[in-house]
């Protein structure tokens, strides 16, 4: 495949300061006006609890479906720009934020840099990411191992999406 070909990529959102559905549904309009890049679906929200330090409020997340002819190095820095823009500031690890947002999967590649992990390296991890990831594609399979992650889903020992 091309670096020019259009691709399938997948990016994870996450907020809990400053209106977090309004701050998910923000980058995902944004999303959408990126260069070379079309958003062809985006899952619902999902409220969770905090995975790193539990003083902070619950996060909303979802799972954004796009096309694009972006590099993922291109695509990496659209999406950190897109965070600064939105007043994205890490105070600590696993903290809060405004706006989070996760390169998931770039096609099928497999990305290993000092900048970029894809697939991310914390997806089986999460139901937060799982559950959006598979609402928008049900039958999808890492790409470094092969296996669903329906199953992967399947196997988390701690959840933390919560009723909403």
């Amino acid at each position: 495949m091309s670096r020019t070909d259009e691709h399938t990529v997948y990016v994870g959102l996450g907020s809990n300061l400053h209106r977090p559905a309004h701050q998910v549904r923000q980058a995902l309009t944004a999303l959408g006006q990126l260069e070379q890049t079309r958003l062809n679906a985006s899952s619902q929200l999902y409220a969770s609890r905090p995975q790193g330090p539990q003083d902070q409020p619950d996060f909303v997340n979802a799972v954004a479906c796009l096309s694009t002819r972006l590099s993922p190095e291109a695509l990496l820095s659209a999406l950190q720009n897109l965070e600064r823009q939105q007043g994205k500031v890490k105070n600590r690890h696993w903290g809060e934020r405004v706006i989070d947002l996760d390169l998931l999967l770039y096609s099928d590649w497999l990305i290993d840099t000092r900048a970029l992990t894809v697939p991310h390296p914390q997806i089986q991890q999460r139901d937060f990411v799982l559950v959006p990831l598979l609402e928008l594609a049900p039958e999808l399979r890492c790409p470094r191992t092969g296996e669903p992650y329906q199953k992967m889903l399947a196997k988390l020992p701690e959840h933390f999406l919560t009723p909403s």
